[in-house]
């Protein structure tokens, strides 16, 4: 499908069409290697080359990111008190971007962000029971029975229906690794609550079947391969 070539560059970089007129003017852009001065030329993505500054430019079109959220950061595009996970990413028209559900402010790990909104909803949907995992420390020792209680579901304070069945592994005295598929507002930390217990760290490293990649550090990210975005619908 083509598209007006002032029009595929500015949705596939962020700039403005007035800045891309500008840049064609001093033979920036090329497209099958010529000098492209009119704005309104059609290029088809399929069969087109089209660069800046000698780089070639993709087509425009959804994009998927993992981030490692560091602790303070708020799962937002905007907040007007504290920095927010959009601000770490380093990319045109990042404000589009949306988070695929939320993570607590004192919590770490595996954010995703997209500008696709079917493929948000259907990580957000609680419809489609899609599996998070998170690694938890607590203030006070894991008893035994808190596994069966995760299996069992818990009544959360001010809520009468029970969680929904989740896994816990104990790992060590007050270590464990929660794995649920709902997304109650602070579930993890109220569902040891429940239990007259206190999570103090809180570290999401999967979501689905996409694990958070241990080349990132906190604040760092990366695109998603095709192969973990297509895994959401599996």
């Amino acid at each position: 499908m083509s598209m007006r070539l002032d029009k595929y560059l500015s949705q596939a970089t962020g700039i403005s069409r007035k800045d891309i007129r500008r840049l064609m003017r001093r033979d920036e852009i090329s497209v099958n290697g010529e000098p492209a001065h009119d704005p309104a030329l059609h290029v088809d993505p399929e069969t087109d080359v089209v660069c800046l500054y000698d780089e070639p430019v993709g087509a425009p079109g959804p994009r998927y990111l993992m981030v490692f959220k560091p602790e303070g950061y708020v799962s937002a595009s905007d907040d007007p008190t504290h920095p927010t996970v959009n601000s770490l990413v380093d990319l045109p028209r990042a404000e589009q971007l949306h988070c695929c559900g939320r993570l607590d402010i004192d919590a770490t790990g595996l954010v995703l962000l997209t500008d696709d909104g079917q493929w948000s909803h259907r990580i957000t949907s609680p419809r489609h029971k899609l599996a998070k995992r998170y690694r938890v420390r607590t203030a006070d020792p894991i008893d035994a029975t808190a596994v069966q209680a995760f299996e069992e579901g818990l009544k959360l304070h001010g809520e009468l229906k029970r969680t929904r069945p989740a896994k816990l592994e104990i790992l060590s005295a007050r270590e464990a690794i929660v794995e649920l598929a709902e997304g109650r507002y602070h579930q993890v930390k109220r569902m040891f609550a429940a239990l007259g217990n206190r999570v103090l760290t809180l570290h999401r490293d999967r979501i689905g079947n996409i694990d958070l990649d241990p080349a990132l550090e906190p604040g760092e990210y990366r695109f998603l391969t095709e192969s973990e975005i297509n895994s959401i619908f599996s």
